[in-house]
This record gives structure tokens, sequence and C-alpha cells, in this order.
């Protein structure tokens, strides 16, 4: 007797946490991967809050392994989820590549191809990592991937058909569970906060999170776009979990 694969055998369930967020500021190091104890409280809280993972990866990272090894969770080093390669801007400041360098940095910021650091385009970490997202087991268990900012942004992209160019307005959070499931209708998305033990943080509200608030979706240019007419937001769940989903479009998007 064949098994017949049923939809639950079909379907695609990935957590992913970012180590860190993307700092925006001046004084942001390239390929930075230090982390403070109030990161590791935070780490501890958030995986306290998953369900069981029948698969662990990471990006093989020290910031990665650091929050695997402080959370107690067996972790598998994956090549495909390495961080971007900055190439020689790796070590140095966004103000001194923005200062020695003020074209390079713009290209780099506004063009997915250029790679004037010498490393890898943010076209083909895109692409990197939609390779490896279609490789992840469709069995229905549980998959969770601790990675570096630059992989959650490039995984969304693809989970969301975004345009590449969107990679640089999707702000990750850091520890904020994102789960990426499949269904008949393509990826569902759904944003995760949880309250850190000493507290709310006081991280400023990114530009990704008061664009799912209002209900956006990507325009061509990449950049988020108020709530047109069809989208219809979707009622507000009892822990404050809402959604917006744009009919047709091939990624549902919800915050909790």
């Amino acid at each position: 007797m064949t098994h017949e694969k049923g939809a639950s055998d079909m379907t695609v369930c990935l957590t992913l946490l970012s180590a860190t967020a993307w700092n925006p500021t001046r004084s942001r190091v390239f390929g930075d991967e230090s982390l403070g104890e109030r990161d590791l409280r935070e780490a501890r809280a958030v995986v306290a809050t998953l369900p069981p993972h029948s698969l662990i990866v990471r990006t093989p990272s020290p910031g990665c392994a650091r929050i695997a090894e402080t959370v107690g969770l067996d972790s598998t080093p994956e090549p495909a989820l390495r961080d971007l390669d900055y190439g020689t801007w790796r070590g140095r400041t966004v103000d001194e590549i923005a200062t020695a360098d003020p074209h390079g940095f713009s290209a780099w910021l506004t063009d997915p191809a250029a790679a004037p650091h010498g490393g890898e385009t943010v076209r083909g970490l895109c692409h990197r990592s939609a390779h490896w997202l279609a490789g992840v087991p469709r069995d229905g268990a549980r998959t969770l991937a601790i990675v570096e900012p630059a992989l959650a942004r490039a995984l969304l992209v693809h989970a969301l058909s975004a345009p590449v160019k969107a990679f640089w307005r999707l702000e990750v959070a850091a520890l904020s569970p994102i789960s990426l499931t499949t269904g008949s209708d393509g990826w569902h998305v759904r944003f995760t906060s949880v309250i850190p033990p000493d507290g709310p943080s006081s991280r400023p509200e990114t530009l990704s999170s008061a664009a799912r608030r209002a209900g956006s979706v990507f325009g061509p240019d990449g950049s988020p776009q108020r709530q047109p007419a069809h989208v219809t937001p979707w009622p507000h769940q009892p822990l404050g979990t809402g959604s917006a989903r744009p009919r047709g479009a091939p990624g549902t998007v919800m915050t909790g």
C-alpha cells in the first residue's frame, strides 16, 4: 500500500530568530556580531515561548553559536545560511565607509547587484537563501533557524515575493520570532513580539513594524505602500494578534 501525502506532509514550518538587529547608526560596524547580557536574557525568554523544533540550524557565526549555546539548543551550523560577505568593509564602521567611499556606499544601498566592498551582492544573498529555503523539509516538522539579520531579510524577500530592493526596507527586530509556513496560496509570514523579562526594550519601532501596522504592501521600487482598498484587515485575536492580507498576493503577513 502506498502512502498518499496529505496537506500536513507538504507543509514547511520554519521559525526565524535574528540574533541581532541591523542598527543603521553611523557607528555600526559591518560584520559586528557582539552580544550583550541583555541580548542573552532576551534570547532565553524568547526561546522559552517557542514550541519544540525537530531541526535547529544556525548561521555559522560566533553570535548565533553563542545564542544557541546560551539557551541550551543543539544546533547545526548551516553553510548556506552564512552571513553576507561584507568584503573589505568587514570590521569598519558605516561612518568610515560613507566617508571614504560615498558613491560605493550609496550604490550598495540602492543596487542589489552592487558589490563595492568586493564581497557578496544583496541579490546573490537573496538567491542563496531562497535556494536553501526551497530545500527545507516539507513534512510538517518544525525547523528553527537562528540567523544574522541579513539572512532574515533575504528569506523574507523570497517568502513575500517582494522585489530584491525591499531587502533594505525590511528592518528585522532582534530576537523576535518570525514564522514562515506554506499554504495552498503561498507563504504565510507571522511576526511575533515577546516582552523581555526586564521589561519592554527601548529599541525604537522599525520601519517595517510601522508599515505592517498600517497594513502596507510593497510597491514596484520595494518601498512599503499605504494599505490600498483591496487589502482586507483581519480581526484582532485575543492576544493582540492581527494581520493584513493583500488578496491574490503570494504571501500573507501577520503580526502579533
